[in-house]
């Protein structure tokens, strides 16, 4: 990480701009802009993440290619939207399982916006089937499952495991579980935050292994549950 380049302040600078000019004309007018103090700099920024997977998590992704790689296209999906705003006013990169091939797989994520930092990993909204594989491990391992959460440096870091929630206790599980709260998620993840400031730093690529570090035990809980393997 020696060789890294920090992410520029202008890259904040573009996405406050962006949304408040969200259209194509602007966008096409700035894109090389968009390109030299966003896009490849985050490119960059996943390039320097590589050392750290292959090191502590063999069986996740830093790729680079901006097409199907982790960097997350600055374009929306306005189809179902009512929001047809084209443009993302943030910039992310999913860190994802190599068994995985969308956002609903197992792994780590980095999000930046002027007014939203956060940084850490999950699952988000896996599909059914992927998501009582992950209840009925919790169900099996009860003790690891409540251990990750409890932990001391867990909840310094991350506070709780989140995720949205059904309401009512799923289908063919015990509602009075001791861990029913839990069985009710529909995702699970967890995330810490850093400043703009501390984003723009040349160590920030070390600050969010330190955060993945920290968030291993959860994640190997979940590539245990779908067994889909670490290595």
């Amino acid at each position: 990480m020696s060789a890294y380049t920090p992410l520029p302040s202008d890259l904040f600078a573009f996405l406050d701009e962006l949304s408040d000019n969200n259209h194509k004309a602007w966008f096409e007018e700035n894109k090389p802009r968009f390109k030299s103090n966003v896009q490849l700099p985050m490119v960059e920024f996943i390039e320097a993440m590589a050392p750290w997977f292959e090191s502590n998590a063999p069986a996740f992704v830093a790729d680079t290619r901006l097409n199907g790689g982790s960097l997350f296209r600055i374009y929306r999906d306005t189809r179902f939207s009512k929001d047809k705003t084209p443009y993302k006013t943030n910039i992310g990169c999913h860190f994802r399982h190599r068994a995985g091939k969308d956002a609903h797989a197992p792994g780590y994520y980095v999000h930046i916006a002027p007014d939203e930092i956060f940084f850490g990993g999950g699952i988000w909204m896996p599909p059914t089937p992927v998501l009582n594989q992950i209840r009925d491990a919790i169900v099996d391992s009860p003790k690891r499952w409540a251990a990750i959460e409890q932990s001391p440096a867990f909840r310094k870091r991350f506070g709780e495991i989140r995720g949205d929630k059904l309401k009512r206790p799923p289908k063919g599980y015990d509602p009075e579980h001791p861990l029913i709260e839990h069985l009710k998620h529909k995702s699970f993840f967890a995330f810490s935050s850093c400043t703009p400031k501390q984003v723009c730093a040349k160590d920030f690529p070390k600050r969010i292994g330190d955060t993945f570090d920290e968030l291993e035990p959860l994640i190997h809980f979940l590539v245990d549950a779908l067994d889909v393997g670490w290595d």
